[in-house]
């Protein structure tokens, strides 16, 4: 019998529907990760049972609505879409499916798939292209644990990032390239990524400096000089220092000192979602034009476009060895 592959492409979740509840029960899921928030956890339990979960539902709902699409969340919707088209690029071999870190289907459940189809390799690509402990590490948590009490544990080829591999950053770059045939370039490329607390860089974390060579290389690949773009971090949360220049700051900054015009690119969401489609392309934009900028155009994520599946395509098979 010929030999099949299970691949899993892993993100990191949504509310299942468009409702305070079911965004709560979300939130509590992801936020109680210990690889999401390092608090000590007789520190964080009462802040988010307490402070977080009875408030903030009510915020994240109202931003939901805003980008809420007839099949789902974008981010379940596009996920899914992604895998599909993946699938179809992809010999008979391969079985693909898409799991989520804190909602469904979720991680356990489609290697349950895997272990009764009885596959002899499994490849595991978490849908960040850069490494981090609270995203990456929690997807290989996840897969371990569901994994430890089987009988027969097929080779498990996990995919910890792809930040610089040539396929990505000129998917970026042509995603840019595409915006701006559109309509001209602005005076400023921001490239945002997801923040983290400072700490982390500090106790190891990679994720800060790939960050920084991602944003390097896609520059490179535009021939961009240093003064016409910009990496900044996005979605600060909580008091503690932040990966910085912090996104909003730079963007009420750059009017005052004379840039009027951006272009905006989250190179570190593979499929778009409430951090790009509400943060960025709606809150952040406002807060651009109300400082006094023109013109402000979000440049959208990979998704399931052609070098996005590309890309996907050539981590697998190199994985698998075909």
């Amino acid at each position: 019998m010929a030999k099949k592959y299970g691949i899993l492409i892993v993100n990191l979740g949504s509310p299942d529907k468009l409702s305070v509840s079911a965004v709560r029960r979300f939130l509590r899921r992801f936020l109680s990760d210990t690889r999401v928030v390092n608090l000590p956890r007789i520190i964080w339990w009462p802040i988010l049972n307490f402070v977080i979960l009875p408030f903030r539902p009510f915020k994240s709902a109202k931003a939901y609505a805003e980008i809420w699409r007839e099949q789902g969340s974008p981010l379940t919707v596009l996920t899914q879409a992604l895998v599909d088209k993946l699938q179809a690029n992809l010999d008979k071999s391969y079985d693909v499916k898409m799991a989520m870190s804190y909602s469904q289907p979720d991680i356990k459940t489609q290697l349950a798939y895997f272990k009764q189809q009885q596959y002899e390799q499994l490849v595991v690509l978490p849908l960040y292209p850069q490494y981090s402990s609270t995203t990456t590490a929690s997807v290989f948590d996840a897969v371990t644990q569901a994994v430890q009490k089987w009988r027969y544990v097929p080779n498990i080829d996990f995919i910890s990032d792809y930040y610089q591999h040539p396929l990505y950053i000129d998917a970026i770059a042509q995603t840019i390239k595409q915006a701006w045939k559109q309509s001209p370039k602005n005076e400023l490329l921001l490239l945002s990524f997801h923040g983290l607390p400072e700490k982390l860089t500090e106790w190891g974390d990679p994720y800060f400096n790939q960050c920084h060579k991602t944003a390097e290389l896609i520059a490179q690949q535009l021939k961009l000089p240093s003064t016409q773009w910009k990496i900044v971090f996005q979605s600060r949360f909580g008091r503690a220092k932040w990966l910085q220049p912090y996104c909003i700051e730079t963007l009420m900054a750059l009017p005052e000192s004379g840039v009027k015009s951006v272009d905006i690119i989250c190179p570190g969401f593979a499929v778009d979602c409430l951090e790009t489609l509400e943060e960025i392309n709606m809150t952040n934009k406002g807060i651009f034009l109300e400082a006094g900028g023109e013109e402000y155009r979000y440049i959208e994520a990979l998704n399931d476009s052609d070098e996005q599946i590309t890309l996907m395509v050539d981590l697998v098979t190199k994985k698998v060895g075909k």
